[in-house]
């Protein structure tokens, strides 16, 4: 059986991390990234990114502060150094996801790994966005509960970008198969969708941000707990605020929803119009 593309790129990086490990040199591996980011283009190299981090992860016992300084000189790159749709501004993507994987790896660099993600989930990029999440994702899979309680105060005193990238990354179908963690995913969307009739003083281009990642990650976990996630929906589908109005319809366009659950989606619908034309 041929190899995937990402485990292509586990095997030509495995010399490249040994640069690191023998002579502490990361010039090839940087290059490397940056040549097979395949960027620009409408998709950044995701396959590569992921085997990036699972080699970091891997190193992480060998060369911790080395790997370090490497992901958090990459995150480093600003805006100006690496600008979006640029095959630098891949180096500071697979930086965030690296800073991730140690987190998960090595228990010392947890909380830094946490504090650079949630500085890093307001730049200006949207892929650097989503690398945070990535990057969350990671720490989940290893510490679930102790990330979670993280990303309860991100809700509750962070601004709207933490915010996204808590519910972003709590939206992986993986982690929600944890009931438990599921049902706290909805509590803390629950949270957010209650605050947006009051979110008026927040600047619209960055509420929009927040917006459109509700407008999919609500599906995501209704999905893995549909009976108490419709519910909801079922309830904030009479809201009269557009916004909340706007999330659900969004959910409801959701495969994810539409092929597993047509009546629930259909009884929604209902509500949704029914309230538009009253």
């Amino acid at each position: 059986m041929p190899l995937s593309k990402q485990e292509i790129h586990q095997q030509e990086l495995l010399a490249l991390f040994r640069d690191l490990v023998t002579v502490g040199d990361g010039a090839r591996l940087r290059e490397y990234l940056a040549t097979f980011s395949e960027l620009p283009g409408r998709r950044a190299n995701l396959e590569l990114a992921w085997a990036y981090g699972e080699l970091v992860e891997l190193y992480a016992r060998q060369i911790p502060d080395r790997l370090w300084a490497f992901c958090a000189d990459l995150t480093a790159l600003s805006p100006p150094e690496a600008p979006v749709d640029s095959p630098e501004e891949y180096l500071p993507f697979c930086g965030a996801i690296g800073l991730g994987s140690l987190g998960a790896a090595m228990p010392e660099y947890f909380e830094e790994a946490l504090a650079v993600l949630k500085r890093l989930a307001a730049d200006s990029r949207w892929r650097m966005r989503e690398a945070v999440c990535f990057g969350l994702q990671r720490l989940l899979k290893k510490r679930p509960y102790e990330v979670l309680n993280v990303l309860q105060t991100w809700i509750g005193n962070e601004g709207v970008f933490q915010q996204r990238a808590a519910l972003t990354a709590l939206a992986a179908p993986e982690l929600l198969a944890d009931e438990a963690l599921a049902h706290q995913a909805l509590e803390l969307h629950k949270c957010v969708v209650d605050r947006i009739p009051h979110m008026g003083d927040i600047p619209a281009a960055d509420f929009r941000v927040l917006r459109k990642a509700l407008g999919y990650t609500v599906s995501v976990v209704i999905s893995a707990i549909p009976e108490e996630g419709f519910k909801w929906l079922m309830a904030i589908a009479a809201s009269s605020n557009r916004d909340v109005r706007w999330i659900v319809k969004e959910n409801l366009k959701k495969n994810r929803l539409v092929q597993s659950f047509p009546k629930e989606v259909e009884a929604i619908k209902i509500v949704l119009f029914k309230e538009r034309d009253d």
